[in-house]
């Protein structure tokens, strides 16, 4: 029962309070830095000292290397960072965390009192006054952050005086005897230190206590390495929760992380052992708090120092921990063989231009969903889908120019051409598609959600667009000239939607019922879904002119159109009414 009450208690409370007052002092730093953390993060180039400075400089302010190594494999899953730009913000991050301990063993300051005033203990309840009256009296929201941080670091500090004097008042007892000479296994001291940070997933918390074994007296310099190396390696379990249903690279980032942590501790780990083996005395000295603080830094710093230069060996490790995945390889192969045979070049061709065709719908329709229904996988998907059709484009386009330099038939020449003028669109809307990704990216990243009004309204013209790109391709792939004729009816009903969603959007910005930042993704939505139904519109005349040695989509249209015949009109009027937004 002594034991509950002189230390288990006590170090549960000093350890609550400690995490608290790190949560909300770090809460307070990060409001206060706002957005620009992410916004410098997404900025930094592959310069390694940049990205180390960058990286020590980002966790110092927010008091957090996990949280820290989090936003990185955030960025890197969303496609805003690359995982190779990634190490040297790890490495600097390692080493920012360490300025906690060092504000920390400030607390083992003895002496005259302008130095024992140094000490944290003294300065935190003033602190939390000003913190206190900061959030009750300020208007500014700045110094109300500010009076978090105060708020924040005197509640630390008060959990860690309860955690040492936990650790003080039960030093002389024989279980705790027992427990330190555990310790004195620098293989067990590592376990336990690991586990623990890695369950309660705070290293600075960790550091904490082992800082307050220093301030009893309790522990050697052998003892407190392997609970400082515990700690680092314990800290990754943050981000590895973090990490979980991102994609490859995100993923690489919490493999990196680990993987440096555990090389500087093995590191580290047998060069105390070779200390050791040749009788250094200070490792049986007992360690004071700045000790700690020392050790911590040393072991960020010189594991930097030697990684440095393996990092692209390091990065290939990890590659080879997360392998990419084994996918369908999608080869655009054009025989040579076959070119002077021009039907049978054309139809090769023409086969890849319908693959192409297939990829184009999968893309787009890919992309519309992601608006209502985001899934980072599906971002993914939606860029290799875009490359692919750009390989596809470079492939046939230059193969089908250098096609059409030789004796031709009037037909295929005319066949060329079409392909030529067809391939080019595919690409143009494989490109709205991954703009229209990209915008629902930026909707998942700012948390930025439509009103019932405005999610009815994109559903509307999304599904017309879907239809009109279906109807466009499948009477290409059929050379069904029937088909194509209801695509261009639909194209003008698209732009009608347009138009009148552009008016009601402007009426909404008017009546402030909607922010100009979700104003500006909705434009760019519907213009990007108009544009879409242009190249569609292109597609459908490319068909329906196959009897023709013409191919002008303009001069074709304004003659459909101009003609006023029946069909169109009744297509259109069929149309609208399915289409309609009110």
């Amino acid at each position: 029962m002594e034991i509950i009450t002189t230390m288990v208690i006590p170090l549960i409370l000093g350890l609550t309070f400690f995490m608290f007052g790190m949560n909300v002092m770090s809460g307070g730093l990060e409001t206060m830095a706002g957005g620009g953390l992410e916004r410098t993060m997404k900025k930094v180039t592959a310069n390694d000292f940049l990205g180390f400075f960058l990286g020590a400089g980002i966790t110092v302010a927010i008091q957090s290397s996990s949280a820290f190594t989090v936003m990185l494999v955030g960025l890197v899953n969303s496609g805003l960072l690359d995982f190779s730009n990634t190490f040297g913000m790890i490495m600097g991050s390692n080493v920012g965390t360490t300025l906690t301990a060092w504000l920390l063993s400030l607390a083992g300051l003895e002496g005259k009192w302008y130095i024992e005033i140094l000490n944290p203990s003294f300065f935190a309840p003033i602190l939390a006054f000003i913190g206190i009256a900061m959030q009750m009296f300020s208007k500014s929201s700045k110094k109300k952050d500010l009076g978090n941080i105060f708020i924040g670091f005197a509640i630390l500090i008060f959990g860690m005086d309860l955690m040492s004097d936990s650790m003080v008042s039960v030093r002389e007892l024989p279980w705790f005897e027992s427990f330190l000479s555990t310790l004195k296994s620098p293989i067990a001291a590592l376990l336990i230190s690991t586990v623990f940070t890695g369950v309660i997933q705070s290293s600075a918390a960790t550091i904490g206590i082992v800082q307050a074994l220093a301030l009893s007296g309790g522990i050697t310099w052998e003892m407190a390495i392997p609970l400082v190396l515990g700690a680092n390696i314990g800290t990754c379990v943050t981000a590895l929760i973090g990490s979980l249903g991102t994609n490859k690279n995100a993923k690489r980032v919490v493999v990196m992380h680990l993987s440096v942590n555990m090389f500087g501790s093995i590191v580290c780990m047998i060069i105390m052992y070779v200390l050791k083996a040749i009788g250094v005395t200070i490792l049986t000295a007992p360690i004071a708090m700045v000790g700690v603080a020392i050790v911590h830094t040393l072991f960020n710093a010189i594991n930097t120092v030697l990684l440095l230069p393996i990092k692209k060996l390091l990065i290939k490790f990890c590659k080879l921990v997360v392998p990419d995945k084994e996918e369908k390889t999608h080869t655009v192969f054009l025989d040579e063989r076959i070119f002077n045979n021009s039907p049978l070049a054309i139809s090769e061709c023409r086969r890849l231009t319908n693959e192409m065709a297939e990829l184009t719908r999968t893309s787009l329709k890919k992309s519309l969903d992601l608006i209502f229904n985001y899934q980072d996988y599906i971002v993914d998907e939606i860029r290799e889908e875009e490359n692919l059709s750009d390989k596809y484009e470079d492939k046939l386009g230059t193969y089908l120019v250098r096609l059409s330099n030789n004796k031709l038939a009037d037909n295929e020449s005319h066949q060329t051409a079409r392909l030529l003028h067809s391939i080019g669109d595919f690409e143009r809307i494989g490109d709205h598609a991954l703009n229209i990704c990209k915008l629902a990216q930026e909707m998942h990243q700012k948390n930025i959600v439509f009103s019932e009004e405005g999610r009815k309204e994109i559903g509307i013209i999304s599904n017309a667009v879907k239809e009109i790109v279906n109807m466009s391709i499948d009477s290409f792939i059929n050379d069904d000239s029937v088909a194509a004729s209801h695509v261009e009816p639909l194209e003008q009903v698209v732009d009608d939607l347009k138009k009148q969603l552009k008016s009601l959007h402007i009426s909404r910005l008017q009546n402030n019922e909607c922010t100009i930042e979700l104003g500006f993704v909705f434009t760019d939505l519907i213009a990007n879904f108009e544009r879409v139904s242009d190249h569609c519109s292109n597609l459908a005349v490319y068909t329906m002119q196959l009897p023709s040695d013409m191919l002008d989509a303009h001069k074709y249209l304004n003659k459909l159109k101009s003609s006023s015949n029946s069909s169109f009109l009744e297509d259109y009027d069929m149309y609208k009414a399915k289409y309609k937004l009110n």
